[in-house]
């Protein structure tokens, strides 16, 4: 369900609501039914008015009412009746009554962010389960998460979603022992949420202090970070350029894990590819947050390589989202360039227009060879167009300084004479400045 606000075009709107439903797709569920409605702005009771309410009610089979007053539990007696009814229905016409049976709705997803109070009025309206867009964001990030600081990531996000939305529970005796131990129970929940958090951004903490390690480690090689929108083909193109086995499925938000491989056929001095977390539009930004080391991969680089799915009619604006959280991190000032991937999926007029609207972009198939090369000449070009050429004269005493030259440049020539080699290499200046600063004497 969503609410089309002013200065929402339509085009924008349904686009929305397209990528709602894949992102619902991706927790397992199959989107049935959509309901939106134009307003000036949100019902502060249920997001949606009276009337779409009860339009949204009547497709889950709830009541359509948001009414504060909890539902009263019912009997054995009389559920053993209900029982009894819907038996006593359904003698006549079984085999017909399953092929015709209507779909369980299980959850109403919303495409705004909206309050915990919005969500319990529309869940009491619907009767089913209600989760707004960061709730199904967060819910999609801990299904995926494989490694332990994307998990200790993920469980900070959930938790500080969470927390102001616990309620107590009407139907806990532990809730009902006096009055106002309801409120103390979800005061105490709710102190054990904070807790919890504070224990796993110290569990963080120690995680990516060692994830700095390994980057500073790196800090000398050359790094290309794979950056773009979800599903818009980088961890493909990184396992085409890296030859590595990189997990690849054509879902929102597949990769969660920083991956880091060496070019392949590996090349002199090294390049480094590393693949990210994918953007989408209104991300939650407890999650820009918690995946601080993820994107510290893009502001570290030498050359950020923005993938886009060309083939998406939106990726005009998903290229957006990419570069303005990429200004949101100060990454914006690391030189990139535009990768629009899936050109396989466009037909010869639509590769015309790409061309004419950005000439300087690779236009490219991550699963297809030449597209492949195209990405890997790129990346080689722009290393070279940074490289200084120099000329050492090394005494046959420093081998192990020659054999440093061979693993962090390019060596152009050699030249042997009585006092010993020289060198002739090509480098970043970078490199060969730390180089000469350690020369002996």
């Amino acid at each position: 369900m969503a609410v089309q606000l002013p200065g929402v075009t339509e085009e924008e709107h349904k686009a929305s609501l397209e990528e709602l439903g894949r992102l619902v797709r991706t927790l397992g569920y199959t989107p049935i039914a959509e309901v939106s409605q134009r307003r000036e702005n949100f019902s502060p009771a249920a997001v949606l008015g009276e009337g779409k309410l009860h339009d949204l009610a009547e497709i889950t089979g709830g009541s359509g009412h948001t009414g504060t007053t909890v539902p009263r539990k019912k009997d054995k007696a009389r559920l053993r009746r209900e029982d009894d009814s819907r038996d006593s229905s359904s003698d006549v016409g079984d085999d017909d009554d399953d092929d015709d049976a209507e779909p369980t709705v299980e959850l109403v997803a919303v495409d705004h962010d909206i309050t915990p109070s919005q969500a319990r009025n529309i869940e009491r309206a619907t009767g089913v389960q209600v989760l707004d867009r960061t709730g199904v964001i967060v819910e999609i990030f801990h299904r995926h998460a494989k490694s332990r600081e994307a998990k200790l990531q993920v469980e900070i996000a959930r938790l500080t979603y969470t927390a102001p939305r616990i309620r107590e529970s009407p139907s806990g005796k532990e809730r009902q022992q006096g009055k106002g131990s309801g409120e103390a129970a979800l005061e105490l929940d709710r102190r054990k949420i904070r807790d919890r958090i504070a224990e796993l951004k110290e569990e963080l903490e120690h995680v990516q202090k060692d994830q700095g390690q390994r980057r500073a480690a790196r800090r000398d090689a050359r790094r290309v970070a794979l950056v773009g929108y979800t599903n818009a083909g980088k961890s493909s193109l990184m396992r085409a350029l890296t030859g590595s086995q990189v997990y690849v499925e054509d879902k929102l938000f597949a990769t969660l894990d920083t991956t880091v491989r060496a070019l392949t056929p590996e090349v002199v001095p090294r390049v480094l590819v590393s693949d990210t977390v994918g953007f989408i539009k209104k991300l939650p930004h407890d999650l820009v947050a918690s995946f601080k080391s993820t994107l510290d991969e893009a502001l570290e680089a030498t050359l950020l390589l923005h993938v886009v799915d060309a083939s998406d009619p939106t990726f005009v604006a998903q290229y957006q989202v990419t570069k303005d959280v990429l200004d949101e991190i100060g990454a914006d000032k690391v030189p990139s360039r535009l990768v629009l991937n899936k050109a396989d999926r466009l037909d010869e007029a639509a590769i015309a227009a790409l061309k004419r609207q950005y000439p300087d972009a690779l236009l490219v198939s991550a699963h297809a060879p030449e597209g492949v090369t195209a990405v890997r000449e790129a990346i080689l070009a722009f290393f070279e167009s940074t490289y200084d050429e120099r000329t050492y004269h090394l005494p046959y005493t420093e081998q192990a300084r020659v054999a440093e030259l061979h693993a962090s440049t390019r060596v152009l020539s050699e030249d042997y004479d009585e006092t010993g080699v020289k060198v002739t290499v090509r480098g970043d200046p970078q490199t060969l400045d730390r180089f000469e600063r350690r020369a002996p004497g």
